[in-house]
């Protein structure tokens, strides 16, 4: 897709409503790129925003895809975290080139960064587009979520905040709020799949304690619930909403994790009327008091439904891009007016614009009528490591009558898929790379529902199978040193 001719923006003038937005991004001079291990949470902005590239570790399309940069050179090294990813990127002497190439002072967005990613960034005249490190971890607490929410009126499941180091103090401490003995306990950070723990029994209490004791935690009431995800941007108007789906949780064909994310149902019937209007008033109370502490821009929030009583909980924060941006930025509110990140942008661009946050929201909400999508995260759910050896390419497959994946065509994303038989696959790992539990393979996002109330569908099912079945890989020796890092969410 070629560039259109370069026009200055005039970002000295106020932009009144959507259509003068479209325009403006659509003639953008000032380079924007997103830096991560892969180019998958904000793949397909590239349509809208002009000279938005992706900086990405793994290069997915092998060279392909015209708005992706990898280095070519890069040595083998043992990443802790995707901080550390971002932080070899921007140091690498090939993207500074890159980037040197074509001019004007970057913005740069990324899910994951620390304070070495603010130092680097400065030394090198980058704009991080993004809220500081400091804010962005304190509010990433679970408890400082919980507190927050409370005072905005976006209450949590029942719980109590407390440091519980044995099983008597979780029992005292439970009993003492009412919660009874049925219980969910969370830690203060770390992805929920890994930091959540459901504790019915002493015994369950032993299995779990290490990695509980020692924190101030979150002990709730378990209820029978259902999670929705939804996504936000805090904009100086007002709190926009996107839509909701349903996450999919802890399918051991797709991950190894018990309670662990792994994938998304966005369908109009997620949410009934009456949840779903709960729900956004809870994520608007939510926005008002971050902005109370100097937030702006992108954040998703995690929405429990209690299938018993219908009430609307607050779950989690993460004050940040997230691994259902993807879905977000492909609905039809999105193609209607502008994907969602497009007004986290503007609060980061030299320009002043106005328009109704009470109207978008409102109109985003009949729009969903028509909207079906789905992604799935593919980690390893074996206790193996293997070297990779054939790996399916990133690209559209189409599913046959019989059940059969084939490969269709070369794309760049997933935004021209035609019907729910054809599915758009982004290759994490490829040959040379290692499979090891956990490990994110890929992600497949089609049209239509991977989930209903009986769990995964035949269609997803026969995804997952005809993916996982392209992957070829071997035995090796000594098994290396392997720390799994999350390149999704």
């Amino acid at each position: 897709m070629s560039e259109p001719p370069s026009i200055p923006a005039t970002s000295h003038r106020r932009l009144d409503g959507i259509s003068e937005i479209r325009g403006f991004f659509r003639t953008n001079t000032a380079p924007v790129y997103f830096f991560g291990p892969t180019a998958f949470n904000l793949l397909g902005i590239d349509r809208w925003v002009r000279n938005f590239r992706y900086v990405a570790y793994l290069d997915s399309w092998d060279g392909g895809h015209p708005r992706v940069f990898s280095p070519k050179r890069k040595p083998y090294i043992k990443f802790g975290s995707s901080e550390e990813i971002n932080n070899y990127l921007l140091r690498d002497p090939e993207v500074q080139a890159f980037i040197a190439s074509r001019g004007g002072r970057p913005k740069v967005a990324m899910l994951f960064f620390d304070e070495e990613t603010e130092r680097i960034c400065a030394e090198l005249g980058y704009e991080i587009i993004l809220p500081s490190d400091a804010l962005r971890r304190r509010l990433d607490s679970k408890i400082v979520t919980t507190v927050l929410g409370n005072e905005a009126g976006a209450l949590s499941v029942p719980n109590v905040l407390a440091a519980v180091n044995s099983w008597d103090t979780l029992v005292r401490a439970a009993a003492d709020a009412g919660l009874g003995t049925d219980l969910v306990v969370q830690t203060p950070y770390g992805d929920s799949g890994k930091t959540t723990f459901f504790v019915a029994s002493e015994s369950d209490w032993a299995a779990h304690a290490d990695g509980i004791v020692g924190q101030q935690a979150k002990v709730m009431k378990r209820i029978n619930n259902e999670a929705v995800a939804v996504e936000a941007v805090l904009t100086r108007h007002g709190t926009v909403v996107g839509p909701f789906m349903i996450d999919l949780t802890g399918y051991p064909e797709l991950t190894p994790y018990r309670g662990g994310w792994c994938g998304d149902d966005l369908f109009p019937e997620a949410l009934t009327d009456e949840h779903r209007a709960k729900a956004i008033e809870l994520v608007r109370r939510l926005g008002g008091r971050l902005g109370q502490e100097g937030y702006k821009g992108f954040f998703e929030v995690d929405v429990l439904i209690d299938l018993d009583t219908d009430e609307v909980y607050l779950g989690e924060l993460n004050p940040r891009i997230s691994g259902v941006s993807s879905m977000t930025n492909v609905t039809a509110g999105a193609y209607a007016d502008v994907p969602l990140f497009l007004f986290h942008l503007l609060e980061y661009m030299d320009v002043d614009y106005a328009v109704d946050v009470e109207e978008i929201n409102e109109r985003w909400r009949g729009l969903a009528a028509g909207d079906a999508w789905a992604q799935l995260i593919l980690k390893e759910p074996n206790d193996i490591v293997e070297r990779i050896v054939g790996a399916p390419r990133t690209g559209t497959y189409r599913l046959s009558a019989d059940g059969e994946l084939t490969f269709l065509r070369a794309s760049h994303d997933w935004h021209q898929l035609a019907s729910e038989d054809e599915c758009f696959f982004l290759r994490v790992y490829g040959a040379g790379d290692y499979r090891f539990k956990g490990a994110d393979l890929g992600i497949i996002v089609t049209t239509g529902r991977m989930q209903t109330a009986s769990g995964l569908t035949e269609r997803c099912r026969r995804y997952i199978e005809g993916i996982s079945s392209k992957y070829i890989s071997e035995p090796i020796g000594e098994r290396p040193v392997i720390v799994p890092v999350a390149y999704v969410k």
